[in-house]
């Protein structure tokens, strides 16, 4: 079983040879930060004759944008380590933006108990956002789990119909006059807030808990853990259950903080999670991968999306060069891996 919480100099059982590590994995993703934050710097005051680390308010906008992908890839990188992936995550978001609106809305309350916004119970819209999310995470688990669906189909065909029911729901029409108790889950530092929480939970239950060492050793070896006792299919469910989960959470962020919800919501943002769980070091072939590399990663993604809107770079060439670094960070996975087997 591979595991990503081998202390130094212990002996990896699949490959059968001693680890000798003195820094922890993140570091080296860590020094990638800062070297591309350095170059934004250079650049910075070569082109556009200001500094891009020395400005509080836009490192503050850069973090605040990428909280919402980083939620959503903390679930990501979970089933990936698995083995996995998830296609669905943005739909789920979109999806889950216009049933927690929709919730946080006079009208959809009897005005008899309650008469205005600031009467409605805030947690009810939230726990609708979480709870639909929750149910989409848990079709694709069992989906994938019980039928044998590759989880490449299974979420994709999720993400269609996720997409469709957000455009369903509202007939295509955005939802607003949202209360001002749900706004505020999305105003402020509470984005940021929410996903160091989310990332902080999972960090320990992926490296200490039995939930994070079936988590391993199912992305490790699936045939050896249902042979060392793990019910892989209930453990799958539960893993795609709760990357669902927090796709709806992103989803209640994203429209209290656009204070509307609209069934385009969350276009191409698995992508974005899917990215930063890969750039920070979750391997594609599962197994390996830890939520604080993810945390990096959804910082580098951020710094690169600033850095290039600073610099004035037109958005296709933005996407162009993201694309460029993604394909990078998979071929060094692979890599790793090839390394590994030698």
């Amino acid at each position: 079983m591979k595991s990503e919480t081998m202390a130094k100099n212990e002996v990896d059982p699949r490959t059968g040879k001693t680890q000798h590590r003195s820094i922890p994995p993140e570091a080296n993703i860590f020094l990638v930060l800062i070297g591309i934050a350095l170059i934004f710097e250079l650049l910075g005051w070569l082109f556009v004759g200001q500094s891009f680390l020395m400005n509080p308010q836009r490192l503050t906008i850069m973090i605040l944008q990428v909280s919402v992908i980083g939620i959503i890839a903390v679930g990501v990188t979970q089933v990936i380590i698995t083995g996995g992936i998830d296609l669905s995550s943005g739909s789920v978001v979109g999806m889950t933006a216009m049933f927690s609106a929709s919730f946080a809305q006079a009208s959809t309350w009897p005005r008899a108990l309650y008469p205005s916004l600031t009467d409605m119970p805030f947690f009810v819209p939230i726990a609708v956002g979480i709870a639909v999310g929750l149910l989409a995470g848990f079709i694709n688990g069992q989906l994938i789990a019980r039928t044998k669906i590759p989880p490449f189909i299974a979420t994709l065909g999720m993400m269609v119909t996720a997409r469709g029911i957000s455009k369903w729901y509202t007939k295509g029409q955005p939802v607003s006059g949202l209360s001002e108790e749900f706004i505020f889950i999305g105003t402020g530092i509470a984005p940021v807030v929410v996903f160091l929480i989310v990332a902080i939970i999972f960090h320990v239950a992926l490296r200490y808990t039995r939930y994070g060492k079936f988590t391993y050793a199912i992305g490790a070896n699936v045939q050896a853990a249902r042979v060392s006792g793990i019910n892989v299919e209930a453990h799958l469910i539960k893993v795609y259950a709760i990357a669902g989960m927090l796709a709806g959470l992103a989803g209640v962020v994203t429209a209290a903080r656009a204070q509307t919800a609209q069934a385009g919501m969350g276009v191409m943002y698995e992508l974005d999670a899917i990215a930063a769980a890969v750039i920070g070091g979750t391997s594609l072939a599962g197994g390996a991968g830890r939520i604080s590399g993810t945390v990096i990663g959804t910082i580098i993604l951020g710094v690169m999306t600033s850095g290039f809107t600073f610099l004035r770079v037109d958005a296709y060439y933005q996407e162009i060069i993201k694309g460029m670094i993604i394909v990078t960070a998979v071929v060094a996975d692979v890599y790793r891996q090839k390394k590994r087997k030698v």
